[in-house]
């Protein structure tokens, strides 16, 4: 059972809202609320809320003036193309800047509590908006709410933060805001570039001069399922996070990795994406002193992926992890029915095995995988003093 783990959540985090049709619907976060209430895992947590990033935070990573920019667009509705806004990615909307300061604060309200020793864990679903740069909109992301969390972190003292990414899309905007600051070391665990947006995150992408090294890139092969991620996982984060030693390890939880995401090509499964949850949770205890603050993501299958991976990642949190094999309540059920109209799926599990093996015991050249675990492990395990071989 995990110390304290608190659990950020605001009905009006449901605001940051691009509009009808587009993938980013806030009714995920809305279903992944209502399962985790329905299913007694919220029991376990201290629920906090949260207040919009002031400006002076959000500036932490952002340009005055892009901030001033979004809040323009929020007053008008009238789209900004020069910072991103107004495209089919960003539509611009009335009080956008408010509701992606309220998300910034709700990860914000997590860094918090987990920095001061009033939670072990904090969890905040309707972050990971992990494309945002820091003077433009990109990929359904208007302000870069880990990167702020991080910087936050930075300003309070903290020397090493480790942040892994999960998203099936290269954590692009994070890695650029500390690209060259040794103090960050950035993880990304994500399709290839070569077939997906944002069309980075190589594994020769290691960190600007004086802080080489700082950024590691796993760039995996569409078509990639759980065996396959789950050994490069391992094969990458685990003694990465051991040599860099976080004093905060911050988690970005994309589940856009499943193989129904409509957006990726990747082709995990729930009970892959909770593994790997249960991974993260460990090494936060293993080489973070168990501070963890774990942000949502990418996730557009918005009834038979989201809900359920966020649940098992609170489970997880908070210690109680869910069986997979435990049915959905009917009332939940009953919500996405209504919500929806679709039929929600009966069980917490896709029945699958998320068995993997370690690069260890055998690296194949001729596997896709291999190659791409291999690729990162020869760019960046020598710059921390570790051998690239398996």
């Amino acid at each position: 059972m995990s110390q304290a783990v608190r659990v950020i959540w605001d009905d009006a985090l449901v605001s940051y809202d691009f509009g009808p049709g587009h993938p980013l619907a806030p009714v995920r976060v809305e279903l992944t609320m209502a399962l985790a209430r329905d299913l007694g895992v919220l029991d376990g947590a201290e629920m906090g809320g949260c207040v919009p990033a002031t400006d002076d935070e959000l500036a932490l990573v952002h340009k005055r003036d892009y901030i001033e920019a979004v809040k323009a667009v929020s007053r008008s509705g009238r789209p900004d193309l020069r910072h991103g806004l107004g495209t089919d990615d960003n539509p611009a909307f009335v009080g956008v800047h408010e509701a992606a300061a309220l998300v910034t604060g709700a990860t914000l309200a997590a860094a918090r509590a987990v920095w001061r020793g009033e939670a072990e864990h904090a969890v905040n679903v309707a972050g990971g908006l992990h494309h945002a740069m820091a003077a433009t909109a990109s990929g359904f992301c208007v302000y870069n709410d880990p990167a702020v969390a991080i910087a936050w972190l930075l300003s309070q003292g903290a020397s090493r933060v480790a942040y892994v990414d999960v998203d099936v899309h290269h954590g692009d905007g994070v890695q650029a805001m500390f690209y060259d600051d040794p103090r960050v070391l950035t993880i990304s665990l994500h399709e290839s570039p070569r077939t997906l947006f944002p069309g980075t995150g190589f594994p020769q992408e290691t960190g600007a001069e004086g802080a080489e090294g700082s950024a590691v890139n796993v760039a995996l092969p569409a078509g990639c399922g759980d065996a396959g991620w789950l050994r490069a996982f391992h094969a990458v984060v685990p003694p990465l996070l051991r040599e860099f030693a976080p004093e905060v390890l911050v988690t970005q939880q994309g589940c856009d990795s499943h193989a129904l995401d409509p957006l990726a090509n990747l082709m995990l499964s729930v009970d892959g994406q909770r593994t790997a949850y249960a991974a993260l949770h460990g090494l936060a205890h293993e080489t973070a002193g168990g501070r963890w603050i774990a942000v949502g993501g990418g996730g557009y299958e918005l009834v038979r992926v989201v809900p359920r991976a966020w649940t098992h990642l609170i489970a997880e949190a908070v210690g109680t992890p869910v069986d997979p094999r435990t049915p959905t309540p009917g009332s939940w059920r009953a919500l996405v029915e209504e919500r929806l109209e679709e039929t929600a799926p009966l069980t917490m599990t896709d029945g699958r095995d998320a068995s993997w093996r370690e690069i260890s015991e055998g690296y194949d050249p001729a596997d896709a995988t291999d190659r791409a675990i291999m690729a990162t492990r020869n760019a960046v395990f020598p710059l921390h003093g570790l051998d690239p071989m398996p």
